[in-house]
């Protein structure tokens, strides 16, 4: 089996694969006006053939791992079926999914008995009403019983996303009470630094802090930090021994943040996209169309591989051809 890896010796065991760009929230750090239809681009989104054939192809390179992203996944009315292609029918061992938790509480038995491996929901903070100016919707008390009710039917591989903003959801009481949180839930929560976008930079400009703050404060409350296997993502984790779930830190703009990388990404029409936030990405939809095609999709990616950089350049201010996360499943 001949394996993704690239010129720098990183092996790519994961892959993000967005579903679609539409999303039903407001986040101002990513759709502050909402889901706009791009005219410039009328592809329409990979359908369950497409990403069918693009999980076995990966598969055979040597990815274990498939996160469903978006926009928002399950809004596709077809994610369920897409689940169960990628979990039963592609070779792939471990297929999770992110999303903004929109009526988990009503599709928490349904996500548990698909086969999903892990679930990260997006909450960016505990308090109702700086949830509600962040998303736009007054949903938190629903997506929190959403996860009581996954707990409930013993799912356990449940993490919660928040983005750093500075003077929202960034303060020592902030910190507090995701500490309260997760003392008796075995839940992962990671906090994940405010990143520039094409279309952001003011927003940027505004709430970026550094990362280091929430570092400081694991430090001074004595949390260890933990490795990880393989297919991990970017999250530093800590852990303490008197606390069931766990901290992390997904830090973009830290020194040797892309040292381990070990991801690449799909659109939801079909470009593979070599990093979030590079200047490079090839589309491979037309490789997609039929079974006998998948040597030739193979063989492209592979040769793909030379062009990933050792690293992105957003301290310098590029973002790349991330226009915003929701375009690339983030």
């Amino acid at each position: 089996m001949q394996l993704l890896q690239d010129s720098f010796g990183r092996k790519f065991p994961y892959i993000r694969m967005s579903i679609t760009d539409v999303c039903n929230f407001k986040c101002g750090y990513c759709l502050p006006n909402g889901y706009q239809v791009d005219k410039s681009d009328n592809r329409k989104f990979l359908h369950l053939d497409e990403i069918k054939r693009l999980a076995k192809c990966f598969s055979e390179l040597g990815v274990c791992k498939i996160r469903i992203t978006g926009g928002e996944p399950t809004v596709r009315k077809d994610f369920f079926d897409i689940v169960k292609v990628l979990k039963f029918e592609s070779g792939i061992k471990k297929v999770v999914i992110t999303t903004n938790g929109y009526h988990l509480d009503q599709k928490a038995k349904q996500l548990v008995d698909s086969g999903l491996n892990g679930i990260n929901i997006s909450i960016d903070s505990l308090d109702r009403e700086t949830f509600k100016n962040i998303t736009n919707h007054d949903r938190l008390p629903e997506i929190l019983q959403g996860i009581k009710n996954l707990q409930d039917l013993g799912f356990e591989n449940i993490k919660i996303n928040g983005v750093l903003l500075n003077g929202v959801n960034a303060s020592e009481k902030d910190f507090n009470k995701w500490s309260e949180f997760i003392k008796n839930n075995k839940i992962d929560y990671r906090y994940i630094e405010l990143m520039r976008t094409g279309d952001n930079l003011d927003y940027f400009n505004k709430y970026h802090v550094s990362s280091k703050v929430f570092k400081d404060y694991l430090n001074k409350n004595k949390w260890i930090y933990q490795t990880l296997g393989k297919d991990a993502g970017p999250s530093l984790n800590y852990i303490n021994p008197d606390y069931k779930g766990k901290f992390g830190i997904i830090a973009p703009y830290s020194k040797d943040f892309c040292k381990s990388c070990n991801r690449l990404r799909i659109t939801s029409r079909g470009d593979l996209r070599l990093c979030l936030f590079g200047n490079t990405g090839i589309s491979i939809r037309h490789l997609l169309q039929k079974d006998e095609q998948l040597e030739e999709l193979k063989d492209l990616i592979l040769k793909q591989m030379r062009f990933k950089k050792e690293s992105h350049y957003l301290e310098l201010g590029e973002t790349g051809l991330t226009k915003n996360l929701s375009t690339t499943g983030g």
